[in-house]
């Protein structure tokens, strides 16, 4: 059995410390081993390796994610990359055409498809690995986990059983199942309680299908089976979910019962109940604010007096205050806003902007904080639009800047104009103060000529 963990997600929920770069699956600010802060796609990939899964799974991500990704966890994982945005249909077809035709699976191989970023206990994971007999004792399309209701919530959608003498009959198998009716969407309490009274489910986003189920049906939609093929029409596809395209289309789906710990992390009020600490960052709050979070990324402290039941949370995208119970709503109140992500996470390091602005002649300036992590190397490239200035402030580094080899250190400032070729290596950790300036400044405005630092080292002159 394979596993495809899907990666997306625009950030929107828990803002301001996600954003369109930082889903939240990358904030680092669950409790992991030995009071290690770690992030949802850290725990995920660890919980994995526990349930001896990991070396059967792969990651399905944007390319925009593929550096943060890895960077969280290792540059080894196995990724399959959806060159844009396309929905999750697109982006299931694209990982189980890459099974088929470049990982060489067989059509009777079954495929889970899973979140990357449910807050589970381990043994969630050994119950997706029975979805495999399920799919082969029900002979259904579809196998789907039902997470056990603990309350008539209105956040998750519900998998309603066919019958109760259904749900009897599953219990020959090894693996109890039962047939599914229909799907709910998010009901109101009153249709909550009523689904519940029915042996109901909360739907989790997790799934199986037979390898050669998915691969027929692209053949019907007269989709590329070749990876390359699917590819190149990859920006044709119809931005469509699986749900709408698949599932709702099924004949025969059958959910398989979980009643261990399953939360989804996707507010701010679910993530601080899971959070371990209620201070990160820069702040203190009076002990009559009871069951109030600070979440603080920049250097300016935060100060809570007398107020229960807040979360507030700060990073260089903004400052968010809000009730607890309230929170869910920011994802409407932000749907408009189109501003740039203000801090960045990479696969070696991170930045914030520090600021930007614009010159009454046109010409834009922006000064972000850089931290290079000791061992890591930007990529070697140059900027068509705009030239640059970094100010070394601490550590010790190599750079290259146009084929020419040198050694940098604190105090150090260095010219790089629009066209110049440049990377650094740091030898420690490092924290540069960069100055951009041109008519646009923007991420397109980049031409990589490598990665990795020993080819690029190929590019030198002494």
């Amino acid at each position: 059995m394979k596993l495809i963990l899907l990666s997306g997600g625009s950030g929107k929920r828990l803002w301001p410390l996600s954003n369109d770069a930082r889903s939240k699956q990358f904030l680092r600010i669950l409790q992991g081993p030995g009071d290690r802060k770690e992030s949802m796609v850290e725990r995920v990939w660890r919980q994995l390796g526990e349930a001896g899964l990991q070396q059967n799974a792969y990651i399905a991500t944007g390319a925009a994610q593929e550096e943060l990704l890895r960077s969280h966890v290792g540059q080894d994982v196995p990724i399959i990359i959806e060159p844009e945005r396309r929905d999750t249909f697109p982006a299931i077809a694209l990982a189980a055409v890459y099974l088929y035709s470049v990982a060489g699976m067989r059509l009777d191989e079954a495929v889970a498809i899973l979140p990357v970023d449910p807050y589970v206990e381990t043994s969630f994971f050994s119950k997706v690995h029975e979805l495999e007999q399920v799919l082969q004792h029900s002979a259904a399309e579809l196998a789907l986990i039902g997470v056990k209701p603990t309350y008539p919530s209105e956040k998750y959608g519900y998998i309603v059983p066919a019958s109760p003498s259904d749900e009897l009959d599953s219990q020959r198998a090894e693996a109890a199942y039962c047939h599914v009716s229909r799907f709910t969407e998010k009901p109101d309490t009153a249709q909550a309680e009523t689904l519940i009274s029915q042996s109901a489910l909360w739907n989790c986003g997790v799934f199986a299908f037979k390898l050669g189920y998915l691969i027929n049906l692209l053949i019907e939609k007269r989709l590329p089976i070749q990876y390359d093929e699917l590819l190149k029409q990859y920006g044709t596809l119809v931005k469509t979910s699986f749900d709408y395209e698949v599932v709702e289309q099924a004949e025969r789906i059958v959910a398989l019962p979980y009643e261990g710990f399953w939360k989804d992390l996707g507010t701010w009020n679910t993530l601080t109940e899971e959070m371990g600490v209620t201070l990160l960052g820069n702040g203190k709050m009076t002990q009559d604010s009871e069951n109030t979070h600070i979440v603080n990324e920049l250097g300016v402290p935060i100060t809570v007096i007398g107020l229960s039941n807040v979360v507030v949370a700060a990073s260089p995208d903004g400052i968010l205050v809000s009730d607890k119970a309230s929170s869910p709503r920011i994802k409407d109140v932000m749907k408009h806003d189109d501003q740039r992500p203000m801090f960045e996470e990479r696969r070696w390091g991170r930045y914030f902007v520090l600021d930007h602005m614009e010159s009454p002649e046109g010409e834009q300036v922006m000064t972000k904080r850089v931290s290079l992590n000791a061992g890591k190397n930007f990529s070697y490239h140059y900027h068509n639009g705009r030239s640059e200035v970094w100010t070394i402030v601490s550590g010790e580094g190599q750079m290259v800047l146009d084929h020419r080899y040198l050694d940098v250190k604190a105090g150090d400032v260095i010219q790089i104009p629009a066209g110049s070729k440049h990377t650094l290596l740091a030898l420690t950790d490092m924290e540069v103060i960069e100055v951009m300036r041109g008519a646009k400044l923007d991420e397109e405005d980049i031409v990589r000529l490598g990665l990795e630092w020993e080819p690029i080292l190929q590019f030198c002159t002494t």
